[in-house]
């Protein structure tokens, strides 16, 4: 693992970059939740794990998180942080010779998901960790409307006890997306994925791996 820094695109491109000792061609890129960092111990797990069986991986952070080191996002440059995204698939296609893939935990993935609803082509494919359905306690306020618009394959990890949405409507919302979907569901796991609770967290990145290799074909 080595820090990275691209600072010649707008938003620059900042992170650590995971180089497999056996690559396989394909890349994806990780990228942190609204109130983390690229420094997130389930973002770290999941890149080690994926760079162990060959993929170049970038964890990065938002373009949000490069202004400030701590605090949530402005939702005026959502924008902002999905051009980061765009630009970081963009370097990581220019590292290898297959696949980019994307994904994100919480604000993130929703990042991610809207950029590739406006560009369906930028990514293989998403890895949605605790996708943020709603708010906490408010069921009603669905981040849904893109998602008739997503036409990326993707997978979504979940936690049973995710206060942001439960398995049912997680479950729903993924009926909206006219691309192949699946749902990985982490028992007892909230919004954190198990990574600050109680679970045996070493076991869910490779949970999650072997999830990814048997959706997209990508082992």
């Amino acid at each position: 693992m080595t820090s990275f820094i691209d600072n010649t695109l707008d938003p620059a491109v900042r992170g650590y970059l995971h180089t497999p000792q056996t690559a396989n061609g394909h890349a994806l890129v990780l990228t942190h939740g609204a109130g983390a960092n690229a420094n997130a111990s389930l973002l770290s797990a999941l890149a080690e794990t994926f760079a162990s069986h060959g993929y170049t991986v970038l964890r990065c952070d938002l373009p949000f998180r490069q202004a400030k080191s701590f605090g949530p996002p402005f939702p005026a440059q959502a924008a902002r942080d999905r051009a980061g995204l765009r630009n970081a698939v963009e370097v990581m296609r220019k590292k290898v010779s297959e696949k980019v893939f994307l994904g994100g935990h919480s604000y993130g993935g929703r990042q991610s998901t809207m950029l590739c609803a406006e560009d369906p082509d930028l990514a293989a494919g998403l890895l949605l960790l605790s996708y943020p359905l709603h708010p906490p306690r408010k069921p009603d306020q669905l981040r849904t409307q893109h998602l008739p618009d997503l036409r990326t394959p993707s997978l979504f990890v979940h936690g049973t006890r995710d206060p942001f949405g439960t398995i049912e409507e997680m479950t729903k919302a993924m009926h909206l997306v006219p691309a192949k979907t699946e749902l990985l569901r982490v028992e007892g796991a909230g919004h954190d994925l198990g990574f600050k609770g109680k679970l045996r967290a070493e076991e869910i990145p490779a949970r999650i791996y072997e999830a990814f290799a048997l959706f997209f074909h990508a082992g």
